[in-house]
């Protein structure tokens, strides 16, 4: 029998509606949650205000409701499906002949397309608030002063230091077991209140331990002839784990621009794991909504044979625990390079999506 229009029309709004009511008591828990937590850490902090707190809070909920949407299609599902099942509509459904597959359909069409939207068009603006929370937090929050960022022409890294600040370009980064090594360095040095203090030009630069070690240097100073130095050291508290923290977290990148940022990084000379793996989980993120409506579709067919609301509620619970730290564990090995970052993204999606069709095999078919 094929299902008709209206039956899917009907089973579509009442997910949309679950998913939708759902979605928003995650929002608004996530948004009280962000601001408790907020306030704990600016209570010891002088000229942070509420209204701070409460716009920080709000910038970082874009990125918070993204990672809140693969649970809220999971129980909206239940929720919809448990409704349909209570009032008998699912059994009297199925005994005219359409079976759980057909209308289960269109729901899993509209998981898709949520994820899609979610890929996008709400992750640009989730990671445009996101990269304007990370600039209030450091501001408000860490008082950081080290900036990095990479372009084409080169890497541009800005460092304090007890005399100053200094500004370092460089068009080539050689990153290496030892540490970072720069080739053809270019240092603008600046003095406490914003005075230019000199340049030195460098053939090469090695971060070692507190210092950057540079060799062939001149060193141009104000009022001051230029000199040559076969080796010189410059100050700084930065080491590579600092350096490489300092790259715009993928979070805070619209899916968009990751191509083109992770072509610049590699050719920069670092690596791009992290924001490849967090580019192919975007990717795969419609196909674990659609694992999720499978997943939730298991438990209320399962309710409608054997009844039991606790069971549904903890199922569905430990099924979102489990799926949560199994992609944790699964991206961990990814950023280790443990395994492929390909592998690591489409891992969860393609686990769930699977463990979902054959349990609504199992049910459904014997």
């Amino acid at each position: 029998m094929r299902l008709s229009p209206t039956l899917s029309l009907y089973i579509s709004r009442h997910f949309l509606v679950s998913f939708a009511t759902i979605f928003m008591v995650f929002l608004m828990l996530i948004l009280l949650l962000d601001i408790i937590e907020l306030m704990r850490r600016t209570a010891s902090l002088p000229g942070v205000s509420l209204g701070a707190i409460v716009e920080m809070a709000a910038l970082k909920l874009p990125h918070m409701g993204q990672q809140a949407v693969p649970f809220a299609v999971l129980f909206g599902g239940m929720a919809a499906f448990w409704r349909l099942t209570r009032s008998h509509e699912l059994v009297v459904t199925r005994a005219a002949g359409v079976s759980a597959w057909q209308f289960l359909l269109p729901v899993v069409v509209i998981a898709f397309l949520i994820g899609v939207v979610m890929v996008a068009v709400v992750n640009p603006l989730a990671s445009a608030a996101l990269s304007r929370y990370e600039l209030l937090e450091a501001q408000n929050l860490k008082g950081r002063q080290n900036s990095l960022a990479i372009s084409e022409s080169g890497l541009w890294l800005r460092q304090s230091n007890q005399a100053g600040q200094s500004v370092i370009h460089s068009k080539q980064v050689l990153q290496q077991d030892s540490g970072v090594e720069l080739r053809d360095v270019i240092v603008f040095l600046h003095q406490k209140r914003e005075q230019f203090g000199g340049r030195i030009d460098a053939g090469f630069a090695r971060l070692e331990d507190g210092y950057w070690d540079m060799r062939d240097a001149w060193i141009l100073e104000p009022e001051k002839p230029p000199r040559f130095e076969k080796s010189y050291r410059l100050e700084t508290d930065l080491t590579l784990g600092k350096i490489q923290d300092s790259f715009a977290p993928p979070e805070t990148m619209s899916f968009w621009d990751l191509p083109e940022f992770i072509r610049t990084l590699e050719k920069s000379g670092f690596s791009a794991v992290r924001h490849r793996l967090y580019q192919h989980a975007l990717l795969a993120a419609p196909l674990m909504m659609c694992a999720m409506v499978l997943i939730a579709a298991t438990f209320t067919l399962r309710q409608a044979r054997r009844g039991g609301t606790t069971f549904i509620i903890t199922g569905g619970v430990l099924t979102g625990f489990i799926l949560y730290f199994f992609s944790d564990v699964v991206f961990a090995l990814g950023l280790s390079d443990s395994i492929p970052v390909v592998l690591a993204a489409w891992t969860p999606a393609g686990v769930a999506t699977l463990l979902g069709l054959a349990m609504l095999l199992h049910l459904e078919d014997g």
